[in-house]
Order: C-alpha cells, then sequence, then structure tokens
C-alpha cells in the first residue's frame, strides 16, 4: 500500500504526464479545474492512469467529487486498503 506521500507524488507524475504542469505545482490543497485548470477529458485520462499506478477503480460517479488533489490522494488512500 502507497503511503500518502507516494500517492502525490505518483499523481504529480501522471498530471504532468497529461498536462505539463509541474509536479511541484500539484498539493494537497489545490483544485483540479480552478487552480491547475483541467478539463474533464485530461481529468479522465488522469483517473485512469491513476487507477492503473494504484490498482485501484475509481468509479465514475466518484470522480465529480475528486475536486482537490487531496481528495484524490485520500481517495486512493482508502480505496488501497
Amino acid at each position: 500500500m502507497a503511503s500518502t506521500e507516494e500517492i502525490l507524488a505518483g499523481l504529480a507524475e501522471i498530471v504532468n504526464a497529461e498536462t505539463g504542469l509541474d509536479v511541484a505545482d500539484v498539493q494537497m490543497d489545490k483544485s483540479f479545474t480552478e487552480d491547475l485548470d483541467i478539463d474533464s477529458i485530461s481529468m479522465m485520462t488522469i483517473v485512469v492512469e491513476a487507477e492503473d499506478k494504484f490498482e485501484v477503480k475509481i468509479p465514475d460517479e466518484e470522480v465529480k467529487n475528486l475536486k482537490t488533489v487531496g481528495d484524490a490522494v485520500n481517495f486512493i488512500a482508502a480505496a488501497q486498503a
């Protein structure tokens, strides 16, 4: 099971690969849409990549609840347990 820090680092790498954003910009309190300017199509790609990387399932109806990077990190951490 990955730690919160490992999940954040992995998610930052995925966001960087998808959007070109600096990994340092991907912080727990950042909003995917407002702070990081990630659109719904990029978000779906990030979700699929995160599912593969962390071996979790993020249901489509949950994606809309993942508003911040922290929301996603916490969901992945809980899903791994």
